[in-house]
């Protein structure tokens, strides 16, 4: 019996070796955490390679309108989820202009069901937001959607000087609550409502020109 020994095996072309990585880099295995849009893009990009390399595509120009509505939905539902889109939908509940715009007494009308119901925490921060939405409503400050706890008593405390220790104290018990995930006691929201009371009638110093 004579054994031959196999000799080395052919080299593979350019074009069957490109094929042959994207097929296995096409596997799951490498993309374990791809979401659905994903893929499909992925394999919309794997088709449009094909055909511009002159391949024979299933459905003609059919395949290649209805491939193509398809990543555009995939597109904007990717960036619905992830882009500026969703980040606008996100407003966080944690900012001091609240989830949603509302007038100081929204907020003060909040503030004063949840303390009803025994909720201190969401009290404390509506009385803030009332005082915040209160002074920008009397033009004392400058509307500010980005404004912070801190901020707030900083640009109010040089107008209202009376009232800076307090809003300090209350900007922190916000970020308390808030951030630091406190629980907001009695106390705390009957300091907040007391203030809040103060400042809704309190002329800024110096006087702002109406």
């Amino acid at each position: 019996m004579v054994i031959t020994r196999a000799g080395p095996a052919p080299p593979t072309g350019r074009q069957a070796g490109q094929r042959l990585a994207r097929d296995e880099l096409a596997k799951a295995v490498y993309h374990p955490h791809q979401s659905f849009g994903q893929r499909l893009l992925s394999h919309a990009a794997n088709l449009l390679n094909s055909f511009f390399n002159g391949a024979v595509i299933p459905g003609g120009w059919w395949a290649m309108v209805a491939l193509a509505a398809l990543a555009v939905v995939a597109v904007a539902v990717i960036a619905r989820r992830i882009g500026p889109v969703a980040r606008s939908h996100r407003a966080p509940a944690g900012a001091l202009s609240g989830p949603a715009l509302r007038t100081a007494r929204e907020h003060r009308e909040q503030a004063e069901r949840s303390a009803a119901e025994g909720d201190y925490s969401a009290a404390i921060l509506a009385y803030l937001r009332a005082i915040a939405a209160s002074l920008e409503e009397r033009g004392v400050l400058i509307p500010d959607l980005g404004r912070t706890a801190d901020e707030l008593a900083a640009e109010a405390g040089r107008l209202l000087p009376g009232h800076a220790a307090e809003l300090t104290a209350a900007a922190r018990l916000f970020d308390d609550v808030c951030y630091g995930e406190q629980r907001g006691t009695r106390a705390g929201c009957e300091r907040l409502r007391g203030l809040e009371a103060a400042i809704a009638t309190a002329a800024p110093h110096p006087a702002v020109p109406a």
